[in-house]
């Protein structure tokens, strides 16, 4: 059984040019804000309009425990830190919540497949399908059913941010072994070798890192090469990263600007896009991750990330700390003087 088709068009071209001219007429040397003003031309571009508008911003973290994770090797952590870090996000101490104050964003957190028995917290959107996946070094770690039914909990979700009027999101997530699940789902989609696409994740030293990678050559052997993007996300994925690829697609269907973070939501990313290019149309990647992968992830979907502060928390913190960068373009190109408004001349 396969996910509901996804209506995602690419962005009309019918505004560039009166866009376009809006930016490079605003009291300023031609580019002279740089990167400031291709993101203003693709929101502008994204909602079809010259006065773009940002509402109700927000990130959702996707939390969901990992099968493999309790096989040693594959996690420098526990797979308790899971639901510890949860109710950490809902008691309002980890970094994601910090900076999602500091920048009035909105920010829910799901639990997509936590072990974990929560004290249904009201703070915390149920939407677990199982106590996590099973072990990919042994078994497929989701069954399609299991895996049609993460996709259509992010749908489930978005369309819920819609209707509370959110038109800017980003994505974040929370599940001790996912690093070691996006680089298989890296290596399976790309032409990228195995040892390229993996990393320290938590914290493993070198010695650590190549056990890893010995240990997903092991499911890789288990469970063979996916035959499609959605298979590989059966196979290799997370209820999380399962659940956020549904919530990209629904995104990008009702034209939400998408705020991309690091190596694990662009991995969930790469399958989406796989299923449907346009979709990275809709798409802003905030930072590069220091995770091994992530810059050559990046690279392969042709992607230029706004900041670069090696940074590897995950969280969706790369997402709220880039997010000014993001306003700072809404509002020149909204509220900055054109040249014929403030009486200043332009270059001849």
């Amino acid at each position: 059984m396969k996910p509901s088709p996804f209506q995602i068009t690419p962005l009309l071209p019918h505004l560039d040019e009166e866009l376009q001219h809006k930016i490079n007429h605003k009291t300023k040397p031609l580019g002279a804000l740089g990167r400031l003003e291709n993101i203003a031309f693709q929101i502008g571009r994204i909602q079809q309009t010259t006065t773009p508008k940002l509402n109700k911003p927000m990130i959702v973290v996707f939390a969901g425990d990992h099968g493999a994770a309790t096989h040693s090797g594959i996690s420098a952590y526990p797979q308790e830190v899971t639901f510890q870090m949860v109710l950490n996000f809902l008691g309002g101490g980890a970094a994601i919540n910090v900076f999602c104050q500091q920048n009035q964003l909105d920010l829910y957190v799901v639990d997509t497949g936590v072990n974990y028995d929560f004290s249904s917290p009201s703070a915390l959107m149920d939407y677990k399908i199982a106590k996590g996946t099973q072990n990919y070094l042994k078994e497929p770690a989701m069954t399609k059913q299991q895996c049609t039914d993460a996709m259509s909990n992010g749908v489930a979700i978005v369309e819920q941010m819609w209707h509370k009027g959110c038109n800017v999101i980003g994505f974040g997530e929370m599940g001790i072994g996912n690093t070691a699940s996006a680089s298989l789902l890296f290596h399976t989609l790309t032409e990228h070798s195995l040892s390229d696409c993996v990393g320290a994740g938590t914290g493993l030293d070198q010695e650590g890192v190549q056990r890893k990678i010995q240990l997903l050559q092991q499911a890789l052997d288990t469970n063979g090469k996916p035959k499609s993007p959605l298979d590989a996300l059966q196979l290799y994925g997370g209820f999380e990263i399962a659940t956020m690829c549904g919530a990209f697609l629904k995104a990008a269907e009702q034209k939400m600007l998408i705020l991309v973070d690091g190596f694990i939501a662009t991995a969930s990313l790469l399958v989406a896009s796989q299923m449907y290019p346009h979709l990275l149309e809709y798409c802003l990647f905030c930072h590069q991750s220091e995770e091994k992968g992530h810059r050559l992830l990046l690279q392969h979907l042709n992607a230029s990330p706004l900041l670069e502060l090696q940074m590897r928390l995950g969280e969706g913190t790369g997402v709220a700390v880039c997010y000014p960068i993001i306003e700072s373009a809404v509002q020149f190109l909204n509220h900055m003087a054109s040249f014929e408004q403030a009486g200043v001349h332009e270059r001849k």
